[in-house]
């Protein structure tokens, strides 16, 4: 239990801390480059799924968080019944990290357009703004800020439907929170036969 709380505690202070400093520093769109061309912080928001893909409009938002809610509360049960169960550390901190980085994004959802002042291209935001936040609760925008652009081309003119068009690798802006998820996920398909195999 001890371990999966550690886990989740420092995955969510982490997430939220910087997503806080990111919002209420950078203008919508402002980027720095950290190390070269290739790390970048780059402040966008999202109203839908993880890496910035969207999701329909103001009822596929409230159904994405009310999704999200009772996927994290199944995912924790179940979380709390391994370390019950005394499964393997791996398989508890996969799910751990999971659960954090999906709690982080519902806290952006729900709260952050409760407490924060929208974000422009011309104002940074405020915390607790006089006038109240920039949406209702469940409809706030998720903060990502993490940007990859490694390398750019061609598809070749016989690839298939983007013959000879550009492209960029990784083009998409993420979070701590989706790298939480992700990094889970990949851990239980990684390691899948050694965590869901039945011990004889």
């Amino acid at each position: 239990m001890k371990k999966a709380a550690l886990v989740i505690f420092l995955v969510l202070f982490a997430d939220q801390f910087l997503k806080i400093w990111i919002k209420t520093h950078f203008l919508l769109g402002e980027e720095v480059n950290v190390i070269g061309n290739w790390f970048i912080l780059h402040f966008t928001e999202n109203n839908g799924m993880a890496f910035g893909y969207e999701f329909g409009v103001s009822y596929g938002k409230l159904f994405l968080s009310v999704f999200r809610i009772i996927a994290i509360g199944a995912i924790g049960w179940y979380l709390f019944k391994i370390i019950k169960q005394k499964e393997s550390n791996l398989l508890i901190i996969s799910l751990a990290l999971i659960v954090a980085g999906a709690i982080g994004n519902v806290i952006d959802s729900a709260f952050y357009g409760l407490l924060f002042s929208e974000s422009t291209f011309y104002q940074q935001a405020t915390f607790l703004p006089v006038n109240g936040g920039y949406s209702s609760f469940l409809h706030g925008k998720v903060v990502d800020m993490f940007y990859f652009p490694l390398f750019e081309g061609h598809w070749p003119s016989w690839f298939p439907f983007w013959g000879d068009q550009s492209f960029l690798f990784f083009s998409p802006v993420f979070n701590l929170a989706d790298s939480s998820i992700s990094v889970g996920v990949a851990l239980l398909i990684l390691f899948q036969k050694n965590l869901f195999t039945k011990k004889d």
